[in-house]
């Protein structure tokens, strides 16, 4: 959780949770268009995107959620703190199970013990987040004033918000579309919808981004956040669209074990901390493990495939579209897939990206933390070695399709 206390320090510094959130959001929109030019080229992510149409509005309507989710956590680590935020928002994971089940009959020709191990296993990373959540309050650090009640409900507010976001993912990969496609129109809803309630919300051009963007010594922190983070999410997009977003998501809440070890080993967070804390950390850990190995072996029956085929078939009906195109897609496959090469104009979406963190990282200045650059290592390159073989994984399985 060491990364996310970046806007804290902003906001203390009389940053609006308004400005952090739309530099963060040109980070993402930066990341969301590199990242498919990249793996796929514009020209196979633009005819995606038009096979497809009726998800464009679908994918605009998923970010606009998760620009106003963003907020929300600005909002409420500023009036409660990250230990007690984070781990309220983190229930998104249960509300995201709630629509799989209820508008997408995910579970559906699953025997009982399957049910039960994704239902507990989600509630057990929820708890455990909790347990995690409050292991970092030391001493009289509890929130206090009449803000509270507003952190409270920002928290709850962002759960609720990226819970409902998955709704339009499910869709959307129920149809056929690829993920990297649906990102690159989820983004431009993001970034709209960000400049639109910082210029109403935040005083138009008396906003303090523009006193943020003018300091620049921050910007290259929270693109970076902000670019570290899709990628990240491309992961979990993709664990959406092949797992469902009832196991996929609780899965992908599990980032709050690797916040913790970079914030205790890289940060030193828990240094101070007594034995109940330390307790609670090793508590939160295990149980999170476990509802993590409780999701991983709940293994979808034939009956529940025959189930999502159902799905796919009753949105093929609704919009028209290829049945088989859809199945294949929804497997990992492509009908005539073949690879449309690389056009002038990707690489220099690629090499426009290079050069804004070029950019900024020149004016940026290096935080004064006391950092464990030991740990840094090691925390970096297991991250690194994920990153390659989870990557080369996917590709091989799936051509990022």
């Amino acid at each position: 959780m060491g990364a996310a206390e970046a806007p804290t320090k902003l906001v203390n510094a009389g940053f609006s949770p308004f400005a952090i959130s739309l530099c963060m959001v040109a980070g993402v929109f930066t990341a969301r268009w590199t990242f498919p030019t990249l793996l796929k080229g514009t020209v196979y992510v633009f005819r995606d995107l038009m096979t497809c149409k009726h998800l464009l509005v679908w994918a605009i309507l998923a970010g606009a959620l998760w620009a106003v989710a963003n907020t929300l956590t600005v909002f409420a680590i500023r009036d409660v703190g990250l230990a007690i935020a984070f781990p309220m928002w983190n229930t998104n994971a249960l509300v995201g199970l709630f629509w799989g089940r209820v508008l997408f009959r995910e579970l559906d020709g699953a025997d009982g013990k399957t049910i039960a191990k994704v239902l507990l296993g989600s509630i057990c990373i929820v708890v455990a987040a909790i347990m995690l959540g409050f292991s970092t309050l030391h001493g009289n650090t509890s929130p206090s004033g009449h803000h509270v009640f507003g952190g409270v409900l920002a928290a709850i507010g962002a759960s609720l918000m990226w819970g409902t976001m998955y709704v339009p993912y499910r869709k959307a990969y129920l149809s056929g579309m690829n993920p990297l496609s649906f990102v690159t129109v989820f983004t431009v809803g993001e970034l709209l919808t960000m400049c639109l309630l910082t210029w109403t919300l935040d005083g138009g051009r008396h906003s303090s981004v523009f006193q943020l963007v003018r300091g620049g010594q921050f910007l290259f922190w929270l693109f970076l956040g902000g670019f570290v983070w899709v990628i990240g999410d491309m992961f979990q997009q993709f664990a959406a669209k092949y797992l469902g977003i009832g196991r996929g998501i609780p899965l992908s809440n599990t980032n709050q074990l690797w916040g913790l070890a970079w914030g205790a080993l890289v940060f030193g967070e828990l240094a101070t901390a007594d034995n109940r804390h330390r307790l609670l950390v090793l508590a939160g850990s295990a149980v999170m493990i476990l509802g993590a190995l409780f999701i991983s072996t709940a293994k979808a029956s034939t009956a529940e495939h025959s189930s999502r085929n159902e799905a796919l078939e009753r949105e093929c009906d609704r919009y028209g579209l290829d049945y088989n195109r859809v199945l294949l897609a929804q497997s990992g496959e492509e009908l005539n897939q073949r690879s449309e090469g690389r056009r002038w104009w990707d690489y220099a979406i690629i090499l426009t990206a290079i050069a804004v963190f070029v950019w900024l990282g020149a004016k940026a200045v290096v935080p004064p933390l006391a950092m464990n650059f030991a740990w840094i290592i090691i925390l970096a390159a297991l991250l690194l070695v994920s990153l390659v073989g989870c990557g080369y994984r996917l590709y091989k399985q799936t051509g990022f399709s």
